[in-house]
Formats: C-alpha cells, sequence, structure tokens
C-alpha cells in the first residue's frame, strides 16, 4: 500500500463512476485578518477602508452646572458695642519700715463690670388729700361755711331737745310736751313725746360733731316736718312769719335738708367718708326718707290737714 493517489476511472477508460470523495478539497479564499488592535493607534480612526470602522460611541448625559444667583445683600449699618475697659489704679507704694525693708507691690482695683441699667416700671400714685383749707385744695371756704351751718342747725336743735327732754331753760320738760301732743290731737302722745325729744338732742348733737351727718339730718328733718304740721294746723290759714307762722320750722327743715345733700364737709368727724365730700344718690334716697318718715308720723298720729 502506498500513498499514490488513486487514478480516476474516466481517465483510465474503465467504465466505473466515479466517487465523490475522490475529487480534490475545495480551497476557500483567505480573508486577511487584522490583529487584534491593543492602542488607540492600532484602532487606526483614520483608515478609509471598509474594515476600518470608527468604535461607536454612546452619547453620554453631561449635568450642566448650577447657576449660582448672587444674594443680594442690603447695606446695614454696623452697629457697634461699646466695650467698658477696666479701670486699673495707679501704683501705690508703701514705704518701707525701718527696721525691715520691704517691697510694695503696685495695688490694682478689681475691672469694674458695668451691670445693664434696669428701668423700673412706672407706678400710679395717688394724689394726697389735701387738707380742709389748704391752698390749692380746691375747696376754699366750703368746709367752714359748713361747719358754721352745722353748728348753727345742731346747736338750735340740741337746745329746744333738752328743753323738751329736761325742763332746762324754761322747757316743759317730758310732762308739758306730752300735754301739747294731746292737745294738738296726737295719738300715743307719751311715746311722741319721747322720740320727738330724744330725735332733736341726738340730731343736734350729731350735727355739731359731724357725725353720721345725712341720718342726723334726715331725723332733724323729719321732727321739722311735724312742727310745720302743728303749727300750720293750730293757726287759721298760711302763716309764715314767726312768731304765730312756720318761719322758724322751715328755715331748720330747709338747711337740714341742705346738710343732707352737701354733706358735713372735711372739719367733722365723718371728714374722710364719700358723704362729705362728694355726696351722691345715697345722700338723696337718705333726704328722701327723713320726708317720708315725717308725713307718715304726722298722718298716722294725727291725721289733721295742716293746710286748712
Amino acid at each position: 500500500m502506498t500513498d499514490k493517489p488513486r487514478e480516476h476511472p474516466a481517465s483510465t477508460g474503465q467504465g466505473s463512476a466515479p466517487s465523490p470523495f475522490d475529487q480534490p478539497t475545495e480551497r476557500f479564499p483567505v480573508q486577511s485578518v487584522r490583529p487584534i488592535p491593543r492602542t488607540d493607534d492600532d484602532l487606526d480612526l483614520g483608515a478609509d477602508d471598509v474594515s476600518s470602522l470608527p468604535t461607536e460611541q454612546i452619547p453620554a448625559f453631561r449635568r450642566e452646572p448650577d447657576v449660582v444667583v448672587p444674594v443680594r445683600m442690603e447695606d446695614q449699618v454696623t452697629e457697634v458695642i461699646e466695650r467698658t475697659e477696666p479701670i486699673v489704679s495707679e501704683p501705690v507704694f508703701s514705704e518701707p519700715a525701718v527696721s525691715e525693708p520691704a517691697v510694695s507691690e503696685p495695688a490694682v482695683s478689681e475691672p469694674i463690670v458695668s451691670e445693664p441699667m434696669t428701668v423700673a416700671a412706672p407706678v400710679v400714685v395717688a394724689p394726697a388729700s389735701p387738707s380742709a383749707g389748704a391752698p390749692g385744695s380746691g375747696r376754699g371756704t366750703l368746709d367752714v361755711g359748713l361747719l358754721v351751718l352745722r353748728l348753727a342747725v345742731g346747736g338750735a336743735l340740741l337746745a329746744h331737745g333738752l328743753q323738751k327732754l329736761t325742763g332746762w331753760w324754761n322747757g316743759p320738760g317730758l310732762a308739758g310736751y306730752r300735754d301739747d301732743l294731746v292737745a294738738a290731737g296726737f295719738d300715743h302722745a307719751r311715746a311722741l313725746a319721747v322720740a320727738g325729744a330724744v330725735g332733736e338732742v341726738a340730731g343736734g348733737a350729731l350735727l355739731i360733731l359731724g357725725l353720721l351727718t345725712p341720718f342726723a339730718g334726715a331725723a332733724v328733718l323729719a321732727v321739722m316736718i311735724n312742727a310745720w304740721c302743728l303749727k300750720q294746723s293750730a293757726m287759721p290759714g298760711l302763716e309764715y312769719f314767726a312768731p304765730d307762722g312756720i318761719e322758724y320750722e322751715t328755715l331748720l327743715a330747709a338747711a337740714a335738708a341742705a346738710i343732707v345733700l352737701t354733706g358735713p364737709g372735711r372739719i367733722a368727724l365723718d371728714g374722710r367718708r364719700k358723704w362729705a365730700t362728694r355726696p351722691h344718690v345715697g345722700s338723696v334716697v337718705i333726704l328722701l326718707a327723713g320726708v317720708a318718715v315725717g308725713l307718715a308720723v304726722w298722718f298716722v298720729f294725727n291725721g289733721a290737714n295742716p293746710v286748712i
């Protein structure tokens, strides 16, 4: 057996069919193989042949830089803070003793720290009440005039009350006063005589002192209303002039009403009370109460018409 190839039958002239395996092997054209690029120069991006194509570049997203808007700063005045410098006193040198020489050190005072000054809140101070008759008090001689009025009315009522209650100064006393009330037509004359005499004495004394002045004036007013009705009923018609008329009783009743409405003034035991300097609605109410009591006593215990 040798390596000599078998001859084809066609070439030999024999009649057997040729075998396809007896044909020579077909050779494919060999393409040139480029070496694997390892650097940028091996890529040869500038070549013109078809095999030399540039590497595809994938577009990358690049973020734009942020735009910084400058902030406009308004011009402001720089605040200057004052700084308190510590006070350092001058060095004081003391003379050394003769026996023991000594060196004095400079005396430096401690730095004074200034504390923030605090401002106190405003305090409302009530104005001082001026004394009676003092300059600038705003009342002038009003308190003195009220004192004179109280002394005159209170003194008159006190004297007449003592005449009825004790019989002083040629007075009738309780017995004579009771008989006068019985003759005038009063019921319960004894009780009314005691009440009338005590009312005049107490009312007159309180007016002089300026104590419980509105109530004292109202009590005097009630007594004077009954005295006015008694004298008016004893005389026919309207008699005004003294001694038979109602002149005296009318004057005392009006003065008592004025004291109730104006107050006793500052020269009184009630000088610090409100009704002494600024009487108001309460004084009017007390005045009306005194009038009502006087009229009720007359119409309940007597009942006569004083005008006829």
